[in-house]
């Protein structure tokens, strides 16, 4: 053997040593196998290179193979190299799959193949591989599947809602978009809500729960103008005047339940019964039922009327008091003095029963309550009172063609100024112009003398006229008439083309209404007086109530209109805070502080706001309590015109990182989420310190089964199956087989406006 393996070694030398006599390049150099050995590697070890064409067996380590599978192959030179280049491969088995499975287990792979493995639910390869591959270490990645670090929609179902976004994986902390079809709503009450890919997988199940729509109100409203509403919403409503829900309430509420809303907002007619009267007072008309705005009339058979002629029925119903009958009645002496205020007309030192005094508050002093009083059985009825007016009139306003005689302001209610009109110009109107409640009158007007229009002649017979022509008066004519039957005359003056009054002799009845009513919280008006049509009577409520509405009821028809409510005023919490700024304090008195402090302040209580050093006051700097609600507070804002973050809108976002601080003219631009629609421009721009109106992002509408089944209409192109529909765009309907269209249906082809649809209907 010994002597063999120096025959062997001596060959090699000799092979060597004459390849490089004859200047042959070297082609392969030994090198140690790696994972294996050469068969007697202990001698070729000690030579540098082969020429080709030789073979040397040689063997693989524990765990690799030859490439031809076995444990042992031969090594070859050729002109390349080495052959084979990779003489050991790993040799791999997979026995198991952590959190997965396979279909190969226990199969032998070598070096470089792959094989595919599944992983559980929530559960995959690291970067989202789904298979494995044999390398000299090893399997890479291990067959472990670890928990998700992208999430699948496959893995989420929404009852009544469906996604907004295509993708069907997504990468950890991104977040995808759902919507809730008509008539349901997010959790939190929205239309479309997000969930976030984790590691662990999405963060939530997304829930669309049952939502109501408006209701349909009878004789009822609501200030709430959402067009639908979250389970447990609560939505207050009012009856309309004259009306009452079954509660026997003006005012109800009701609430969004899983079966929808908890009762109707439906509001009946308030009915007013008349009480046991005195049997000698006549009552007509004699009706089974009153209702709001009906009139009751009185008259006595013996005796004298001892109150109201009528009354009339309200929502807080008879208004005033009903009359008695008495025999004989007691006249009045002197009417009482009214402070601020002074009696129109002739005094008497009597005034009999029935007797009228009328009263006109002085200058600057606005009258509240009846300005009537009326003598009864010898008592005089409630005396109004006279209200300083605080309220000024701003400038006077210019009249075209006219001028103003001088006058210094301020000017306060009851103040007049006179206008005149330029020369060839005529005064159309009154020439005094009073400031009333801090508003000036109508002005009269200023017309070209020359334009001036005639009035045509009256077809009455006219006894008396200035100058009657065929093509009729001229401007500021009068006329005298007298009708057939009546030993009175009538008189009418032409003003720009019209008479003032029109003459006319159809009789016409005066129509007066009851004495005016006793508004609940309002102070007392105990009076008999009828007004006419047309007269007004001011209304002051009682102390810790506020007028709601006009402030004045007018005679109108017959009946009293336009009433006053007095609302009891609501207090308001702690003053709102502002960023970079505080409320004023008075000299920094513990007395201001107690009331900063306090958690209750009155209506129409004012505070003023102070910015800190660098910032100021964007507009007016205070607040005022209304009924419970603090008016709109003040920015303070850099002097630099820096803006903050640009203002969040509802179902979009900017398209850029939002910064802390802007420069001055710097641009933001705004993107909605899926399948919302974009209002106003997509731009806005930081201006002096402050920025531009945002855009708003219009909800889509989504057609429901239930409302179209309970309207007996389907969308006209069936074929389309599409049920989400931009704001503004069209949806044309048509009536299910053997219905047509009901009367006073809403167009078949309508228009999604912000999530609203207005669904026609249709009936056999």
């Amino acid at each position: 053997m010994r002597f063999y393996s120096i025959w062997l070694l001596a060959n090699i030398l000799l092979i060597t040593s004459l390849s490089t006599a004859k200047g042959e390049v070297k082609k392969c150099n030994f090198s140690q196998i790696k994972n294996g050995h050469l068969y007697k590697g202990d001698i070729y070890r000690f030579y540098l290179a082969i020429s080709t064409e030789k073979e040397f067996r040689y063997y693989c380590n524990s765990g690799f193979v030859t490439p031809s599978g076995s444990h042992s192959d031969y090594l070859r030179c050729t002109i390349q190299g080495w052959e084979p280049a990779v003489p050991c491969l790993k040799e791999c088995v997979l026995h198991y799959v952590e959190n997965g499975y396979s279909l190969f287990l226990e199969r032998k792979f070598v070096q470089d193949q792959s094989v595919k493995v599944n992983c559980y639910k929530g559960f995959n390869l690291p970067n989202g591989q789904d298979t494995i591959t044999c390398t000299e270490s090893g399997w890479t990645p291990q067959p472990i599947c670890i928990p998700s670090e992208t999430c699948s929609k496959s893995d989420i179902e929404i009852d009544n809602g469906f996604f907004s976004e295509s993708d069907l994986t997504y990468a950890v902390n991104r977040k995808t978009r759902y919507v809730c079809k008509q008539g349901y709503t997010t959790a939190n009450g929205e239309r479309s809500g997000s969930i976030t890919c984790l590691q662990t997988g999405w963060s939530a199940q997304p829930s669309c729960i049952k939502s109501c729509d408006v209701p349909v109100f009878e004789n009822a409203k609501s200030k709430n103008d959402s067009t639908w509403f979250k389970l447990n919403d609560k939505l207050d409503y009012e009856c309309h005047i004259g009306y009452e829900n079954k509660y026997k309430h003006t005012k109800g509420s009701i609430m969004c339940t899983t079966d929808g809303w908890s009762d109707k907002p439906s509001c009946y007619e308030i009915e007013c019964s008349i009480p046991i009267l005195d049997p000698r007072l006549v009552v007509y008309p004699r009706k089974i039922k009153y209702t709001v705005g009906d009139l009751l009339k009185f008259s006595c058979r013996p005796g004298h009327r001892v109150g109201p002629d009528s009354v009339q029925c309200y929502d807080f119903g008879w208004s005033p008091s009903f009359p008695t009958c008495k025999g004989q009645v007691r006249s009045c002496g002197q009417y009482p003095e009214l402070l601020n205020g002074e009696i129109k007309g002739t005094k008497k030192a009597e005034y009999s029963h029935g007797d009228v005094v009328e009263y006109d508050c002085k200058p600057r002093f606005l009258l509240k309550g009846p300005n009537k009083i009326q003598c009864v059985d010898g008592k005089w009825t409630t005396l109004p009172t006279c209200v300083e007016e605080k309220r000024t009139c701003g400038d006077i306003p210019a009249l075209e063609h006219g001028s103003v005689k001088f006058s210094v302001p301020p000017y306060h209610h009851g103040d007049s100024v006179e206008f005149t009109c330029a020369e060839t110009f005529t005064m159309i109107g009154q020439r005094s112009v009073s400031c009333i409640s801090g508003r000036w009158a109508q002005l009269p007007r200023c017309v070209a003398t020359v334009q001036l229009e005639k009035c045509k002649a009256p077809r009455l017979a006219v006894i008396g006229a200035n100058k009657l022509e065929k093509d009729g008066l001229n401007h500021n004519s009068s006329i005298s008439y007298k009708c057939r039957g009546s030993q009175k005359y009538g008189y009418s003056i032409c003003i720009n083309g019209r008479w003032d009054p029109e003459p006319t002799c159809t009789r016409k009845e005066k129509a007066f209404c009851p004495p005016p009513p006793q508004i609940p919280n309002a102070q007392v008006i105990d009076t008999t007086v009828k007004y006419l049509d047309g007269e007004k009577v001011s209304v002051l409520c009682q102390d810790g109530y506020l007028t709601q509405g006009p402030e004045e009821m007018v005679c109108k028809h017959g009946r009293w209109q336009s009433l006053p409510r007095c609302t009891a005023k609501i207090t308001c919490s702690q003053p709102p805070k502002i960023d970079h700024g505080s409320i004023k304090l008075p000299r920094l008195s513990d007395a201001g502080r107690d009331a900063i402090d306090s958690s209750s302040h009155e209506h129409g209580t004012t505070f003023s706001y102070v910015c800190d050093d660098g910032f100021r006051i964007s507009k007016e700097n205070g607040v005022t309590c209304h009924m419970g609600k603090w008016s709109s507070p003040p920015r303070c804002v850099e002097s630099t015109g820096k803006c903050g973050p640009p203002p969040t809108i509802e179902n979009g976002d900017i398209t850029s990182l939002s910064l802390p601080v802007y420069a001055p003219l710097s641009s933001v631009e705004y993107q909605c989420q899926s399948f919302y629609k974009m209002q106003g421009s997509k731009k806005i721009t930081c201006k002096n310190g402050e920025w531009e109106e945002p855009p708003k992002c219009l909800h889509a509408c989504v057609l429901t089964e239930e409302i179209m089944r309970r309207q007996n209409i389907i969308p006209k192109r069936t074929k389309n199956k599409k049920i989400y529909i931009q704001s503004g765009d069209y949806v044309e309907f048509v009536c299910l087989t053997a219905y047509q269209k009901a009367q006073g249906s809403p167009e078949f082809r309508t228009q999604c406006i912000d999530g609203h649809i207005n669904y026609p209907t249709c009936s056999k």
